[in-house]
């Protein structure tokens, strides 16, 4: 016999043997979750319960088998019989056998993800849309949007105005595709990995035998993640269970942040008022973090609105508290946070580093530093900084810039002209390399781009220009290409491209520039080392991972929470469960890093940044809080000229710009407000100043810009 009350604590062995009625399992992070859920297998087992009649329900197969294969380690024998596996696997098990129920008594075919692809653009073609609209979402685009309506059970104009603006002007003909979509799959008798799930609801509404035949079959279930299950998916938990079955469902509201993909919290939140007598049970005792860590996770958690409280305790009472890092400005965090990798690495080890952000660009400063420094990562979620496409498109053409003879680079940026292929670049890089005037200049009456083109590269070349300024003139000629190319996505590589820019104002040498942004240890060797690398991760790919010592950065308000978030209640509220995540990552060292200052998209010049909220309602005694002095090291002094983030600011927003350490510029209003003309960007208003030659102009649909004076007709 397994001796319970020893291998579990007080609160692991009260879920794991209790016996009867819904059960509703918060288990904090680092609880021991998984721990439990295989004891409470065992425990049933022990009990006489049929292996059969068990149903256990996860989000990957790995983690059902996991979870099957440690409780017959534990029981020492065999586990015939459970069926364990995904919400998706068990669908296809009772739909196969009903195949006729739901409209297919020929049966069906499973198409997996290039399947819905092809019939997506089928269908596309077939309604006759996006013919010679290169800005037409792609059909794996059209899959995704489809698949998150469904999952989120939003329409599809409504997911577009609410995430994907930039192409809500397709919204009719994406409804038109959804529905063709549909009929398709239909007639052809396919499914998709949505229409296992919503088939099978429908199938457990409406055939009572069926339901009451499953009740039967599967009297004890258990759901592993339940703070991650979409409304589907709880509803089929219900047919399963129904009011009072023997359902016990495990899982963290603090950790449902995956909203995007259709996850809904309130499954969770209200699993005590769907099912009837629910007990709650809450596994408080972390086995991960020092006692420190968790102090400051648990005041994160204090400011939720919705939650069920909890309190994480460790016997690891010990360790250092968290630190919040003030570097002077996002570019010096990057140097300031190289600076603890190298500390961290000598004492935990690179696999046990771990640097964390809310979205994959905003590592790219640090990844061009940790790259020229040559120390090695891995990173997950977002693409890194010299693999986007979009980063490579722009400094093709700023390495023409430097050397009007790179072939490659010629190939790259001319490749985007429109009706410009492989061998037609060849060809004009081939005649602008050779110089041959005649044969540039027919090639400039063929693609009216070209000229442009030509014309600002020799323009920065002649005049030796900055990288920065080189940028100010290539992103605005390059915008109009990022939309056609990638219309599906371009918003978020914008953010790319600005934070590009902000690296670049802080170097005078193109070349340099260019040699950072290129520098790429062999990937032979890289891949060799792979256990040798710290790890960069946005915070979504992090969750389930843990390291050591745990870097948080650019915790600012705009960029953690996001912008579009913070007026946003429950948006903004998954952002403060996202931060909690993040901190919950860490063993032994958290480090918290919010610049005091941040680059502004279409400035020069850096202003003082809105510490996140998060950050300003913790109490100073949870953290020790360094500032970066101006010679460029950390102190725990207060430095008099930046303020500190510890304390609630009063006046969100109203922080008046500081200069740039790189370009010491102020900007100012010019003598007389008029209207300008740009070639890509049309008629324009401009707004003021910025010394020495640079005019902030706002571009009808556009917005402002900051464009060097040469390349603006002022009217």
């Amino acid at each position: 016999m397994i001796d319970f009350k020893s291998e579990l604590n007080p609160a692991q062995y009260e879920a794991a043997t209790n016996p009867h009625g819904p059960v509703l399992v918060i288990a904090g992070a680092g609880s021991g979750k998984t721990r439990t859920i295989v004891y409470r297998l065992a425990w049933l087992v022990e009990q006489g319960i049929p292996p059969e009649s068990i149903l256990l329900m996860t989000f990957t197969r790995k983690a059902a088998q996991e979870m099957l294969t440690r409780t017959e380690q534990i029981l020492g024998r065999p586990l015939h019989g459970t069926n364990g596996g995904t919400f998706h696997s068990f669908a296809f098990q009772i739909l196969r056998q009903n195949a006729a129920e739901i409209g297919f008594p020929n049966g069906f075919t499973l198409m997996d993800r290039s399947d819905c692809e092809d019939v997506m653009r089928e269908v596309k073609s077939n309604l006759g849309f996006g013919v010679k609209d290169r800005s037409y979402p792609k059909k794996a685009t059209l899959l995704d949007l489809v698949t998150k309506s469904r999952n989120k059970e939003v329409t599809i104009d409504y997911l577009l105005n609410s995430e994907a603006f930039h192409l809500a002007c397709y919204g009719n003909e994406m409804e038109q595709i959804a529905e063709g979509y549909a009929e398709y799959k239909k007639q052809h008798g396919l499914i998709d990995y949505d229409d296992l799930l919503f088939f099978l609801d429908e199938l457990l509404t409406k055939d009572e035998f069926l339901r009451n035949s499953l009740r039967s079959r599967f009297q004890y279930i258990m759901v592993d993640e339940y703070q991650d299950t979409n409304l589907v998916q709880a509803r089929i938990v219900q047919h399963l269970a129904g009011k009072n079955g023997n359902v016990m469902a495990v899982g963290d509201d603090a950790q449902s942040i995956y909203s995007f993909r259709g996850a809904d919290i309130t499954n969770i939140l209200k699993f005590p008022d769907i099912f009837s007598n629910v007990k709650i049970i809450r596994l408080e005792q972390n086995y991960r973090s020092t006692q420190p860590i968790l102090d400051i996770t648990n005041a994160i958690l204090d400011g939720a609105l919705t939650k069920f409280d909890k309190k994480l305790f460790t016997e690891k009472t010990w360790g250092k508290k968290p630190q919040l890092m003030i570097p002077l400005s996002d570019f010096s965090q990057s140097t300031r946070v190289l600076d603890r990798i190298i500390e961290l690495k000598k004492k935990h080890g690179p696999e046990e580093v771990a640097v964390l952000f809310r979205a994959g660009y905003q590592s790219y400063g640090l990844e061009v530093a940790l790259k020229r420094l040559g120390v090695g990562y891995k990173k997950y979620g977002g693409l890194k900084f010299n693999e986007a496409a979009h980063i490579k498109d722009v400094l093709s053409f700023l390495r023409l810039v430097s050397n009007p003879s790179d072939i490659i680079a010629w190939q790259r940026s001319l490749g985007h002209i429109k009706g410009v292929g492989p061998k037609t670049a060849q060809k004009i890089a081939n005649s602008v390399i050779a110089g041959d005037i005649e044969q540039i200049n027919k090639f400039c009456k063929k693609y009216s781009l070209l000229k442009d083109i030509l014309q600002d590269i020799d323009g920065l070349r002649g005049k030796k220009s900055s990288p920065a300024t080189c940028l100010e003139v290539v992103i605005p000629l390059y915008t109009p290409i990022l939309v056609a190319t990638y219309p599906d996505d371009y918003p978020r590589r914008e953010a790319g491209l600005d934070q590009l820019l902000q690296i670049a104002n802080n170097y005078r040498e193109l070349d340099n520039f260019l040699t950072d942004m290129c520098l790429d240890p062999d990937q032979h060797r890289e891949e060799e080392a792979q256990e040798n690398t710290i790890t960069l991760s946005t915070i979504h790919s992090a969750k389930g991972l843990e390291w050591n010592a745990v870097i948080i950065i650019d915790l600012v308000e705009d960029r953690f929470p996001s912008r579009k978030s913070m007026n946003k209640p429950l948006e903004y509220e998954e952002e403060r469960r996202l931060l909690y995540v993040a901190c919950t990552r860490a063993r032994e060292e958290l480090i918290l890093s919010a610049p005091a200052s941040i680059y502004r998209k279409g400035t020069d010049f850096t202003e003082a940044a809105v510490p996140s909220p998060f950050v300003r309602e913790l109490d100073n005694y949870l953290f020790d809080e360094i500032h970066e002095s101006y010679s460029g090291g950390m102190a725990e002094k207060r430095v008099a000229a930046v303020p500190s983030f510890s304390k609630p600011s009063s006046s969100r927003g109203s922080s008046s710009a500081t200069e740039s350490s790189s370009s010491g510029k102020k900007p100012t209003p010019p003598s007389k407000m008029g209207f300008c003309k740009h070639k890509i960007f049309g008629r324009g208003k401009i707004i003021e100043k910025v010394e020495p030659n640079k005019l902030r102009v706002n571009f009808p649909g556009f917005g402002p810009k900051v464009i060097v004076e040469d390349y603006l007709e002022i009217l």
